[in-house]
């Protein structure tokens, strides 16, 4: 039933997310960005992993822009798809991308950062609740990543304001994020 319920709101958001246009996502991307830069999380981390967006999630490419221009260390996740998790590794300016799995681009090489090592943790979402639930694409990836991080390491969810549900159906293996920000 659950997997049922998960599977409806996913496809009911995804939908969503195809069908916004493309200048309100950027201006609402824009918005989410400015509210990023302002947390405590984001201005005391010296270490911080974002991701690479797929079509249609909030964009994350100006956040990744100032956090080097502040001199931050920048990881992004890299798909291990044998073991159904993700790795952060360093994306420096001069860094190649390559296409991963489902799409998602990657540093073409692999400069791993130790979990231990971050500061702050920033995730894609397809819907959130208020409670810091989250509703992924359906295979894990970052559930699985998200329970390997030191319990101290904030993690950050980023959304549209439709994607912000008051209760997202959660199984015992779904991890939270700590905040999310939303425009």
């Amino acid at each position: 039933m659950l997997a049922l319920t998960k599977r409806k709101i996913r496809s009911k958001i995804l939908l969503k997310l195809k069908l916004q246009k493309e200048d309100t996502r950027d201006r609402k991307s824009q918005s989410i960005t400015k509210k990023l830069l302002r947390t405590k999380e984001f201005k005391r981390a010296k270490k911080v992993m974002l991701y690479m967006p797929l079509r249609g999630e909030v964009n994350t490419k100006e956040m990744i822009s100032v956090a080097r221009k502040l001199g931050k260390i920048v990881a992004v996740p890299v798909c291990l798809r044998h073991i159904l998790t993700l790795r952060p590794c360093l994306l420096d300016e001069n860094a190649s991308l390559k296409n991963g799995p489902y799409g998602v681009h990657e540093p073409a090489f692999e400069k791993i950062i130790p979990l231990k090592d971050l500061d702050l943790v920033v995730v894609p979402g397809v819907a959130f609740d208020v409670k810091g639930n989250r509703l992924g694409r359906g295979k894990g990836y970052y559930d699985r990543f998200l329970s390997r991080l030191p319990k101290d390491t904030p993690s950050i969810g980023l959304a549209f304001d439709f994607q912000i549900l008051p209760e997202i159906p959660a199984a015992e293996h779904d991890v939270s994020v700590k905040k999310v920000l939303f425009a």
